[in-house]
């Protein structure tokens, strides 16, 4: 019974402990993601508690990456994406959360409520024309902006003849200063694209998949492509170094 005081003593520590201890950077990296989900427009709403919308993933270079819509409030599916929480495993394995460094967000607070005399079916029709014509609006803006004049969708947005005015969007980073540099190193980028290459390479070649599956390893081949000619080019560029009677690149 001597231990008693202390077995009673490490148990409270226990339940006083978080239950998920992570590295310092992935904790201040959920402090930012949770600041911009928390942030007010002008109007003194929170985009992000919108339950119907349109989002936007950029890169380090400000690259759009990934355009999506959902119904289930932009928090949810925002926070879904970047904790790897999706619940089809091939979808997980087309956009790297570590690759995302700005998040745009287009609410569309019309589709909130039912309009006066309008049923629940009809809301529902309004909701998938809205939502699929703000997507499209949004994917063809972002396509223009892309230096590939391509993004990581799977699967292709249908074209909308429905004419919509996007809302005003919110646009934010979730990446501190303190780590922004870090992570933008080429080098780090590198890496990690090419595991998520690899990886992508690998579900594409144990399933039957779609044609848009192929075409999105073919965007994110690209874009390896792409980061590891610029790191080429930066060393390339840079004065040599004398070493041991050699000359290497720095």
């Amino acid at each position: 019974m001597r231990n008693a005081g202390r077995i009673s003593s490490l148990g409270s520590v226990a339940k006083t402990r978080p239950k998920d201890l992570v590295p310092r950077d992935v904790g201040l990296i959920r402090i930012e993601i949770q600041k911009f989900l928390e942030t007010k427009d002008e109007a003194g709403r929170k985009p992000c508690n919108s339950r119907c919308g349109v989002y936007v993933f950029y890169d380090y270079d400000g690259e759009p990456i990934y355009v999506g819509q959902t119904e289930e409030k932009l928090r949810v599916r925002i926070r879904r994406h970047l904790t790897n929480q999706r619940t089809d495993a091939v979808a997980m394995n087309v956009l790297d959360p570590f690759e995302v460094a700005d998040v745009e967000v287009y609410p569309l607070y019309e589709l909130e409520k039912a309009l006066s005399g309008e049923s629940k079916k009809a809301l529902a029709e309004r909701r998938k024309s809205t939502l699929g014509a703000a997507e499209y609006a949004v994917f063809q803006k972002v396509l223009k902006a892309s230096a590939l004049g391509a993004v990581l969708n799977e699967k292709d947005i249908p074209k909308s003849k429905k004419k919509l005015a996007l809302p005003p969007s919110l646009r934010g980073r979730i990446i501190p200063d303190a780590l922004f540099e870090e992570r933008k190193h080429a080098d780090i980028r590198i890496a990690r694209r090419a595991s998520t290459v690899a990886a992508l390479a690998r579900v594409i070649s144990e399933r039957d998949v779609s044609a848009g599956l192929r075409r999105t390893l073919l965007t994110q081949a690209q874009r390896l492509e792409r980061l590891a000619a610029q790191r080429l080019s930066e060393i390339d560029a840079s004065p040599p170094v004398e070493k041991g009677g050699e000359e290497t690149g720095n």
